[in-house]
């Protein structure tokens, strides 16, 4: 078994030139059992950044708490904002630091800074991935599969939104850890901008 099987839920992120895409969808399950239908697992971080994950909730929240934070205590000691890869960075040393009792989540970390728009991705112990896009959790080999065969560079903003909904809605047909309907936090230039759709979702 892959180390996905253990976190439940679907994630995805997708990186384009105008942007970031997260998206994850809202159930909450442990084992065979289903916990919540409204579960939060896409977070805001200051202005253009956030973070997603798959995995288990309180983990996930604590992690996003952390965050959160720090990097606001870094705004305020350094008078800037940080950038996605401090972000990032600050996150791989969070977990590595738990590697022997490690969280049980793994977190996709996006936004844009004065380098352009980054997308980076960490497995429960801290290894960071940049990449253009990325999918975790239970549903990862169907979301990876729909993102692969649609994704460029060039989409827009807009068109790389559209995908991130359809790779986690087709994982949610046939995952059953993932469901209950999807968070969406799109970040360019203009600013972060977050959507709540529900389940099933509008033709």
């Amino acid at each position: 078994m892959g180390e996905a099987e253990f976190l439940p839920g679907t994630t995805v992120g997708i990186r384009v030139a105008d942007g970031v895409v997260l998206a994850a969808e809202k159930r909450v399950s442990y084992g065979l059992y289903l916990m919540s239908k409204s579960g939060k697992k896409v977070y805001r971080i200051l202005d253009r950044m956030g973070i997603a994950s798959a995995g288990l909730m309180a983990d996930m929240q604590t992690l996003a708490r952390i965050v959160e934070a720090e990097m606001r205590l870094y705004a305020l000691d350094a008078g800037i904002s940080p950038s996605v890869w401090t972000t990032a960075k600050l996150l791989s040393y969070v977990l590595y630091e738990r590697r022997l009792f490690p969280y049980f989540a793994e977190i996709v970390v996006g936004g844009i800074d004065e380098g352009g728009s980054h997308l980076y991705s960490l497995d429960p112990i801290g290894a960071i991935i940049e990449d253009d896009y990325v999918a975790l959790g239970t549903g990862t080999q169907l979301a990876i599969s729909i993102i692969e065969d649609a994704y460029n560079s060039s989409l827009s903003i807009e068109e790389a939104e559209k995908l991130a909904v359809k790779a986690v809605e087709a994982a949610m047909k046939r995952d059953a850890a993932s469901g209950d309907g999807i968070d969406v936090l799109t970040i360019s230039k203009e600013g972060a901008r977050e959507k709540n759709l529900t389940w099933p979702l509008p033709r």
